[in-house]
């Protein structure tokens, strides 16, 4: 839990985003249950769920009717067509938490992070998520059976473009080592909270003292 004193006057948006089998989620649980004050951003997805994971928790799962309601009622910051499903971002999450200065955590794929980073562009901070190697890539995709050998097939297939995108986003990290890349992220986290452009002096106490010294320096 973040003190009073490292949490930005200004929220803003962390997105994650990673090559299927980098272990995007797996890193995003970790943030959270370390940081009780991150936010996260539940995406909205027309494909079914796998074992173990539950409606409002992991995903909001819905038809593609509901999914279609919601897109046209501009619900969505971005939404796209991912491995032959549908993802959304929702819009009103983001806006009411960043108001309150929370930050908020977002784990999309890079056509989804370029759509957010061009709608708030000064308060969205990317990270990207890479494997130490592309076998171990290979190898996480195969074990963790999640899929059947078609999707596994396709998603390595388009890795490699995916992988093309890291150089548009702020930040790289490895995840070789999941309590190494938890602790790098939440170290970028505590960098951007302290950002000057977050900041408002008169939220410590001190905006009168500045305001004295500038008149001492006219």
């Amino acid at each position: 839990m973040i003190g009073n004193h490292t949490k930005p006057t200004q929220g803003f948006a962390v997105i994650i985003s990673a090559p299927s089998g980098a272990g995007k989620s797996t890193v995003c649980r970790k943030l959270l249950s370390r940081d009780r004050s991150l936010r996260y951003s539940i995406s909205c997805t027309t494909r079914p769920p796998r074992a173990g994971e539950r409606d409002g928790r992991d995903y909001f799962f819905l038809s593609m009717e509901e999914f279609k309601k919601k897109m046209h009622r501009h619900d969505f910051i971005e939404y796209a067509e991912v491995h032959d499903h549908f993802y959304g971002t929702p819009k009103s999450f983001i806006e009411d938490e960043t108001s309150r200065g929370n930050v908020v955590i977002l784990a999309i794929d890079v056509k989804g992070a370029k759509s957010v980073r061009e709608k708030r562009p000064t308060s969205t901070v990317t990270v990207f998520l890479v494997p130490p190697s592309w076998r171990s890539l290979e190898e996480r995709l195969t074990h963790r059976k999640q899929d059947d050998s078609e999707v596994v097939r396709r998603r390595l297939s388009n890795a490699p473009g995916e992988l093309s995108q890291a150089k548009n986003y702020d930040y790289i990290v490895v995840n070789d080592s999941l309590d190494e890349a938890v602790a790098q992220i939440e170290a970028i986290i505590t960098a951007e909270r302290i950002r000057t452009s977050r900041r408002d002096l008169s939220a410590l106490g001190l905006k009168d003292a500045v305001a004295a010294a500038g008149r001492r320096n006219d």
